[in-house]
């Protein structure tokens, strides 16, 4: 059985879904659970260290396996942060969590090489680059230095293709794919040659379709239902479908009120094999992740 060991732990791919907690060290995140104040309020770091410990501990107990750490939005129409503020947001978070959690296996949320490295250096264990080690040039080294584990994932995002509705948020309208999976997984394995190429071992990536990141829809939907292409690929897979817009947009529902939209494609997607769920909703997605387990894992 494959697996890999990060931090104190030995995940086995195959044998459970594990789930990674999102802890958003941001005023804007798109699902409205960013840990810091407004950007018109003042921005205290030891405030977004003391909540992001505060919701780790919340995480943790009610069934998170990872802990994903970000502190730069990623929704459409965002506002990119230099990595000093990125730095300045994440890591009072991953020191405090490493810190008074030990056992906890912490991600980083980032694409940029600089905040990956003091990141692992103050104890993270892997790194979730949202452009799949093509946004910055330096990561790759950093990961491969420093023997991380690396979450590579399928962007096409682009401000001009979004649309945005005040009660749904954004969604993308106009991406073009030749062949939707066949694209996706072309893409995804240019990003595995980066990781080879820095000398990072295939059995320390882990790769993520990009629900969301520059799909319609229905682009979407398809690729939740075939998911199982992602997961044939050989890497383990994450899948990361919590509070999107293509939930929204299918049942007319803000943000706020997508946990049911999440539990059925959370489902779907362990189903078709994803090994880890990214969620906000921890509580109910880990529950939803035993019982998907418990029907489509049990032994025979």
């Amino acid at each position: 059985m494959a697996s890999l060991t990060v931090g104190k732990k030995n995940l086995e791919w195959g044998v459970c879904t594990y789930v990674m907690g999102v802890l958003n060290i941001t005023p804007d995140s798109f699902s409205g659970d960013g840990l810091l104040p407004p950007p018109s309020s003042p921005i205290s770091t030891g405030n977004g260290g003391g909540a992001g410990l505060e919701q780790a501990r919340r995480f943790l107990a009610s069934g998170a396996d990872i802990l994903d750490v970000g502190g730069e939005s990623t929704r459409p129409g965002s506002q990119p942060v230099s990595a000093d503020e990125e730095l300045a947001r994440v890591l009072p978070v991953i020191r405090a969590i490493a810190e008074e959690l030990p056992d906890a296996i912490i991600s980083v949320d980032t694409y940029k090489a600089a905040v990956a490295e003091e990141a692992l250096k103050s104890g993270a264990h892997l790194v979730n680059d949202v452009w799949g080690l093509r946004a910055d040039p330096d990561l790759s080294r950093v990961v491969a230095s420093l023997r991380s584990a690396v979450i590579l994932m399928h962007n096409r995002s682009s401000p001009a293709s979004v649309e945005v509705r005040e009660r749904l948020g954004s969604a993308y309208i106009g991406p073009e794919y030749k062949n939707l999976l066949e694209d996706v997984k072309h893409e995804l394995m240019k990003s595995v040659a980066i990781a080879r190429a820095a000398g990072i071992p295939d059995d320390r990536i882990i790769l993520d379709p990009g629900i969301g990141f520059g799909k319609t829809v229905e682009q979407n939907l398809e690729l939740v239902d075939r998911l199982g292409e992602i997961r044939a690929m050989g890497f383990p897979v994450l899948f990361g479908p919590s509070r999107k817009s293509f939930i929204g947009y299918t049942l007319d529902l803000p943000p706020d009120q997508r946990v049911e939209g999440t539990a059925a494609a959370a489902a779907v997607g362990i189903a078709r094999g994803a090994d880890i769920i990214r969620v906000h909703d921890v509580e109910y997605m880990a529950r939803v992740a035993r019982m998907t387990d418990a029907i489509v894992r049990r032994k025979t």
